[in-house]
């Protein structure tokens, strides 16, 4: 293996042709490219969407009122109905296998937004009223301060946490928001903690410009009586939400007198569910992508297998010779396989590496021009996976020469030396 005269042997093979080495190696470099482009960008797409998810628990479902689709218990068809703070008990008492149970409400309704204002700035923001476990299922990144906590709930205090961008437009640059009051609908908060989106894209923009304030502080401050918004459910570890969902619609109906057969009166997403479609699709994208680029890689390796062929044949004559000097079959089989490994390995590190440098400059770009969106972040491959492709390529290497190297040993050495071109 490290015998310098067959290094050199094989140095001379591969030069000896340049252009048929280079067509032939451009074929492995080609394929292994192709296949760490389409990983990366693959991943690329992966993490853009996931990063959408933040850090959210995706074993949630959410619950919310809509109007009813059947008559039951002497009541019409098209009622609405709200959810109200004795859910909160009965589903807890009533499905043991809830993790979080977070309630919320906001001003204004879904999508609603309050004027708040600083001094002389002012700015539209929607306003949450939450429970302290909301931040284990749905965690923000707190940039200052801390987010709500019992206390908060149990006091009702007059505290908010606010998103970055709300610090952005009412206070000035370099202004400490923390202990600082301001205005929301004529009522002054303390802001007591300020947070910053994990997701990114559009979604991160949402999330930046909403204040959160105590679920009880919200309720009584701003006239809402006992009515909930909607409520959001985990399920406990190694529990399938499902469970928690179908329990949950379940209890609500009987609650607010809601027929067992009326699909639509309470609106639920099990987040679980498309998380797990997410994955799948991914999975099957990865798959795609491995089979498109292996297929690719192994059209380079015949390519490969071919060429040695030839040269095999090329040198029948100089097989002979040192087959009848004393060379046995496996000092020529090991030749042949190595040329045409060392000729698979090189040109294939050369189309990894590039693939890798071609992704991370894409990302850099990316980066540094702002131009990075919540569909496509961060493509590239890790280091499993560049150490699998090398594999696949040494591996490669060794099928493609052994063909010719079987070919090579076949021609008897007295037939070898007769041969002619």
């Amino acid at each position: 293996m490290f015998d310098l005269d067959r290094w050199l042997e094989i140095y001379h093979v591969l030069r000896s042709n340049k252009l048929r080495t280079f067509l032939t190696a451009f074929g492995v470099f080609w394929g292994i490219f192709m296949l760490v482009i389409m990983l990366g960008s693959g991943n690329g797409l992966q993490n853009g969407i996931s990063q959408n998810f933040g850090d959210m628990a995706t074993n949630s479902v959410f619950f919310w009122a809509e109007r009813t689709t059947i008559p039951y218990k002497g009541f019409t068809r098209g009622r609405s109905f709200e959810y109200e703070n004795s859910d909160i008990k009965a589903l807890s008492d009533g499905i043991p296998e809830i993790k979080y149970l977070a309630p919320r409400t906001n001003v204004g309704g879904y999508d609603g937004s309050s004027t708040v204002i600083r001094n002389l700035k002012s700015g539209q923001f929607p306003i949450f009223g939450d429970y302290p476990v909301f931040n284990n299922i749905d965690p923000v990144n707190m940039v200052s301060g801390r987010f709500l906590n019992d206390f908060d709930l149990k006091e009702k205090r007059k505290v908010i946490v606010v998103g970055q961008r709300v610090v952005d437009i009412l206070f000035e640059k370099g202004d400490d928001p923390i202990n600082q009051y301001i205005q929301i609908n004529g009522v002054y908060f303390k802001v007591i903690g300020v947070f910053r989106s994990k997701r990114n894209g559009e979604a991160a923009a949402q999330d930046n410009q909403r204040i959160h304030m105590p679920f009880t502080t919200l309720q009584q401050t701003f006239n809402m009586g006992n009515a909930i918004g909607f409520f959001v459910l985990t399920s406990r570890d190694g529990v399938p939400v499902a469970v928690v969902e179908n329990k949950a619609v379940e209890i609500l109906k009987k609650r607010h007198s809601v027929s067992p057969d009326d699909n639509r009166a309470i609106g639920h997403f099990n987040l679980e569910v498309e998380f797990r479609k997410m994955v799948g699709l991914f999975f099957g994208i990865r798959l795609l992508i491995w089979i498109v680029g292996t297929g690719t890689l192994i059209a380079g390796i015949i390519g490969v297998s071919n060429i040695m062929l030839v040269v095999v044949k090329e040198r029948t004559r100089e097989i002979g010779i040192q087959r009848a000097l004393g060379a046995t079959p496996r000092m020529v089989i090991t030749q042949i396989i190595t040329e045409s490994v060392v000729l698979t390995t090189f040109a294939g590190y050369f189309g990894l590496v590039l693939g890798v440098g071609l992704l991370e400059l894409i990302n850099y770009l990316l980066d540094s021009s702002g131009a990075a969106t919540e569909m496509f972040l961060h493509p590239g491959v890790n280091f499993n996976v560049a150490v699998s492709a090398l594999t696949i390529l040494v591996i490669s290497g060794v099928l493609a020469g052994l063909i010719p190297a079987k070919r090579a040993v076949s021609v008897k050495p007295i037939d070898a030396l007769r041969y002619e071109l």
